[in-house]
């Protein structure tokens, strides 16, 4: 018999990301917590996750949505080119106006 009769396996290694975070701003550190006591977030992790979650979230949407932006605002830039603007002395009237109409 050559060797030993059981395998020799190499040690499997799970590589784990482990990240210290210090917080050096009172005023952020609050924030923190204002956010974990108002989601009800069980940890710091999670309170960042669902922030991180959110953000991503919300990037998403303004990409899927830039182009309607982008072409609202061009819309906008030719009315004005046209002269078809309010007048800034009007402007306060008009909008008190739009929202006094029902939806």
């Amino acid at each position: 018999m050559v060797g030993n009769s059981r395998f020799c396996q190499p040690p499997i290694f799970v590589e784990e990301f482990l990240m210290n975070i210090e917080i050096h701003d009172a005023v952020l550190e609050a924030r923190i917590r204002r956010q974990i006591e108002a989601t009800g977030a069980g940890s710091v992790e999670e309170a960042l996750l669902r922030l991180l979650e959110t953000q991503e979230e919300q990037d998403r949407w303004l990409l899927e949505s830039r182009e309607a932006f982008n072409s609202k605002i061009r819309r906008g830039i030719e009315q004005l080119d046209r002269g078809e603007g309010i007048p800034e002395d009007q402007l306060d009237a008009y909008l008190d106006n739009l929202k006094s109409q029902p939806e």
